[in-house]
């Protein structure tokens, strides 16, 4: 629980990374740290999940990490990082072969991001065989072996977390 893979890009090249979450019990004022993401931001998707998915972690100790010490600037880790966040917070682990993308607004929709096919492709490539991505980033062509679960709100990839 709290392992969720994302497709991110070093420069034009998609690069598969693994975000971790931990949360726990939080005393009177509860941390958020994050390592390899922006904290900022991380407070915001946490806003964002208790407001348009009703999953609340403000009573909670929030410890999100990029794997490998890789740094993300770009917002197409938003759904790995709330997925993570609701797997640890559950303690319900997201399938083996899962990846994700999306960037997620403050209305809890999913924006797309830049090079969706190519980063579906590379995690075919190394084996996965479903994807959660923005209804936008839904490919052109089918990708041989993927199943892609294309979705337009933050709800809707809760759902599918808790379903699967």
């Amino acid at each position: 629980p709290g392992s969720c893979v994302m497709v991110t890009l070093e420069g034009t090249r998609p690069m598969l990374v693994e975000i971790q979450a931990l949360v726990d019990s939080g005393g009177p004022s509860p941390r958020r740290l994050s390592v390899g993401l922006d904290r900022d931001r991380l407070a915001m998707l946490l806003a964002v999940l208790h407001r348009h998915a009703g999953i609340a972690c403000f009573d909670q100790d929030v410890f999100v990490n990029a794997v490998g010490g890789v740094k993300i600037s770009e917002p197409a880790a938003d759904l790995a990082v709330l997925a993570a966040i609701v797997s640890s917070l559950r303690s319900q682990p997201l399938p083996d072969k899962l990846v994700m993308f999306g960037e997620v607004g403050l209305a809890g929709e999913i924006r797309p991001v830049q090079r969706g096919q190519e980063r579906l492709k590379e995690a075919a490539k190394l084996g996965f065989t479903q994807a959660i991505v923005p209804a936008a980033n839904r490919p052109k062509q089918k990708i041989a072996g993927m199943e892609i679960h294309p979705v337009h709100r933050l709800d809707e990839a809760i759902r599918f977390f808790r379903e699967n």
